[in-house]
C-alpha cells in the first residue's frame, strides 16, 4: 500500500488489552500478543489466498478526500484488520483504499487500476490497524506501542520518540504504513508533549496532504 501517493497495505487482528511495560527504548516494536511486521508484508493478495482468509483487497469508489474514505471505511461492519487510504492519479485524483479482511468488494471497471495500485503497495495511512480503539486521550509513547500495532513514534524530522514521552491522541491517530510497519509520526507541543502529524481537523495548507 502507499502512505499518501500510490500503492497498497496488510495486517493482522487486533490483542487483547494489555497494560504497558515499562519504558524501554525510543523505538520499540509490539508486544508479543500483536502482530509482527512480516504478517504485514507477507499477507496474502485478494486471488491468492482460499475463500474466507484474510488478505489484502484494493477498493476504489472514486473518494474525493480522504475525509469521505475515512467515513466509508469506519461504517464497514465487520471492521478490516487494516484499513489503509493511497491518494491515487488514475484515471483522475482520488482516494483508493486497501484492506485486509476476509471479505470481497467490488470496484468499477473504470477504477480497477487505482484498486490494483492501492492493493499492491508498501505504503499507505492507516485507518483501521490493531489496538486503534485503545489510543484514546493523551498516552506516553510506550502506552501507545503496547496498546496496539504502531511499531514506532517518530517526531518529524528528529527521529524517534522518548518512551515516556505524552502523546495528545485527541482521539485520532492515522499512522504511516511504511514497507510493513505502522509509523506515528507526531510534532512538537506545547508542556514537552507531543500530537500526531495528522490532526482530525488539519490546518487549510496541511487538508488532504
Amino acid at each position: 500500500m502507499t502512505p499518501y501517493p500510490t500503492t497498497g497495505a496488510p495486517a493482522a487482528e487486533a490483542a487483547g488489552a494489555t497494560r504497558p511495560a515499562p519504558p524501554r527504548t525510543p523505538a520499540t516494536r509490539p508486544v508479543p500478543s500483536q502482530p509482527s511486521p512480516s504478517f504485514y508484508r507477507d499477507a496474502p493478495r485478494h486471488g491468492s489466498a482460499p475463500a474466507g482468509t484474510a488478505r489484502i483487497v484494493g477498493v476504489s469508489l472514486g473518494h474525493a478526500t480522504l475525509a469521505e474514505a475515512d467515513h466509508w471505511i469506519q461504517a464497514l461492519v465487520p471492521a478490516p484488520v487494516l484499513a489503509c487510504t493511497h491518494l491515487v492519479s488514475e484515471p483522475f485524483p482520488h482516494v483508493a483504499i486497501s484492506l485486509l479482511t476476509a471479505h470481497s468488494f467490488s470496484t468499477v471497471p473504470e477504477l480497477t487500476v487505482a484498486a490494483a495500485t492501492a492493493a499492491a503497495g508498501r505504503f499507505g495511512r492507516a485507518v483501521r490497524f490493531p489496538g486503534v480503539e485503545r489510543l484514546i486521550g493523551p498516552l506516553t509513547v510506550s502506552e501507545i506501542l503496547q496498546r496496539s500495532s504502531i511499531a514506532r513514534v517518530e517526531i518529524l524530522g528528529s527521529g524517534p520518540a522518548a518512551p515516556d514521552t505524552i502523546v495528545e491522541t485527541g482521539d485520532f491517530v492515522r499512522p504511516q504504513f511504511r514497507d510493513g510497519e505502522l509509523i506515528l509520526v507526531t510534532t512538537p507541543a506545547a508542556g514537552g508533549k507531543l500530537v500526531p502529524f495528522e490532526t482530525r481537523t488539519p490546518t487549510p495548507c496541511c487538508a488532504d496532504h
